[in-house]
């Protein structure tokens, strides 16, 4: 069968249109050739996300972003069109992160999974987009508190500053000015008195070490006679300080309920009379033997001489 020029040119034609549709799509990522699902997400800013990015599962890359563009309501968000290739199937209800690919910039999106039992993300489903914080939000987290707590503190060093040159008058640095300079006075007259210190300890060097010599004896006799005291028998010596004053209390409460001589001399009125009538007659002979010491004379002799009683001259 003869095929005609025309039907030739005809068949080429659509396999170059057939062609140029599948480069094209090739070229924008898609592949016609593979089971693909387009869904949609939405960011109200998608800073450093392009075309082409790559959209990833659990890491795996899994597509990429199609188009960026505004969503068309009027609000300004924006809309995300992903082509996923895989054929992991995952829920409607899974969220597309909008998240940071390194410390240089970029960002990727990343689909989170739900395996909550719902249907499958179909074609053209949307998405919940979500955006994960990066390390430059996290730094602008971390900075903002700080900078208003330094710029507070900005603040009251400036009022701190203020108030110290209100206190620091003309007066005030004058009056530190003298205190400085008798403060210098002072480190100078100390020094000159180490200076005279040194000298002395000098010049009495062998009287101080002399002295030290003495002192060190003294301790060292000290701690002997502090051995000699721990070591004697101070307990047996107190025992018998504790019996002596037991025994003398013993006696003084004798003494004060009037037994014995000593007790009956002291509570004894009757025995205190007799000795001082003794006492007054013994007194009185002493003074008859100064007046007559003949008459004891002649008592000492062999001869009897009768008693005459004095005179009131010779009793006086």
């Amino acid at each position: 069968m003869k095929i005609s020029k025309e039907v030739k040119t005809g068949i080429l034609v659509f396999l170059g249109i057939i062609l140029f549709i599948f480069g094209f799509n090739y070229l924008k990522g898609q592949n016609l050739l593979s089971s693909s699902l387009t869904i949609y997400t939405t960011y109200n800013n998608v800073e450093g996300l392009v075309p082409s990015t790559p959209v990833t599962i659990n890491g795996l890359n899994v597509g990429k972003v199609i188009s960026i563009d505004f969503k068309g309501d009027g609000s300004g968000v924006l809309q995300v069109e992903l082509l996923v290739d895989n054929d992991f199937k995952f829920s409607k209800n899974s969220k597309a992160e909008l998240y940071e690919t390194g410390l240089i910039g970029g960002k990727a999106i990343a689909i989170i999974p739900a395996f909550d039992g719902a249907e499958s993300a179909i074609e053209g489903a949307e998405l919940q987009g979500i955006v994960k914080a990066g390390l430059t939000d996290l730094v602008n987290q971390r900075l903002t508190p700080l900078q208003e707590k330094i710029e507070v503190m900005m603040v009251g060093a400036d009022s701190l500053l203020n108030n110290l040159n209100e206190v620091f008058d003309d007066k005030t640095k004058a009056n530190l000015r003298a205190s400085i300079s008798g403060l210098n006075d002072v480190v100078q007259n100390f020094k000159k008195t180490s200076n005279s210190l040194n000298t002395i300890m000098v010049k009495n060097e062998e009287k101080l070490n002399s002295t030290l010599s003495n002192v060190d004896e003294i301790s060292s006799n000290l701690s002997k006679t502090t051995a000699q005291l721990a070591n004697a028998n101070l307990e047996e010596t107190v025992k018998t300080l504790e019996a002596t004053i037991k025994n003398f209390k013993d006696i003084s409460s004798k003494i004060n309920d009037g037994d014995g001589s000593i007790g009956k001399l002291l509570h004894d009125d009757a025995l205190y009379n007799n000795l001082e009538a003794a006492s007054k007659e013994m007194e009185d002979l002493i003074r008859d033997i100064k007046l007559h010491p003949a008459r004891y004379r002649r008592i000492l002799s062999k001869k009897e001489i009768p008693y005459k009683e004095p005179t009131e001259d010779q009793k006086n």
